[in-house]
């Protein structure tokens, strides 16, 4: 894809991202922009859309895109790192019925001052930085594997079994 894949998650909707990113594609048709809408009542109109991914397709999606925009949810967070794949997030807010608590905004407080995990304040400045990030390649998170390094989970073992 190596353009903007844009994940609202895959448990509540989300239509204030989607549009919002549906009018950011609309602005910059170069671009290819392909949002994962899940239960949202908004369906794209320039942006190409699904509602739902099975996890390798979701995985693929994050790993060959140059931008991942999504809520600022762990999974999210995590397969974007993985990817070593910059994430722009916006996060849900329970006075819009986006979520049933405000942690999201918690999690953006924390998150947002590491490298390559970028937070908008709003739909107006996801659409602002969404240009900005695109254009700039050292945006990325340093990628992580999946699972701990090998030397680490020996020296664990040796200490459990002795």
């Amino acid at each position: 894809m190596s353009g903007v894949f844009v994940s609202v998650g895959s448990m509540l909707a989300f239509d204030r991202l989607a549009r919002a990113m549906d009018e950011w594609a609309a602005a910059n048709p170069e671009i290819p922009v392909e949002i994962q809408i899940g239960k949202g009542d908004y369906e794209p109109r320039r942006a190409r859309w699904v509602r739902k991914l099975a996890l390798p397709d979701y995985q693929a999606r994050v790993q060959d895109c140059a931008l991942f925009v999504a809520h600022c949810g762990m999974g999210s967070i995590i397969s974007a790192i993985e990817a070593g794949k910059p994430i722009l997030m916006l996060p849900r807010l329970q006075a819009q019925g986006e979520h049933n608590t405000d942690h999201q905004l918690a999690t953006a407080r924390h998150v947002g001052i590491r490298p390559g995990l970028h937070v908008a304040a709003d739909a107006d400045d996801l659409k602002a930085r969404a240009s900005t990030l695109l254009a700039d390649t050292g945006s990325a998170p340093a990628p992580i594997s999946r699972f701990a390094d090998p030397g680490f989970t020996t020296r664990i073992r040796a200490f459990i079994e002795s």
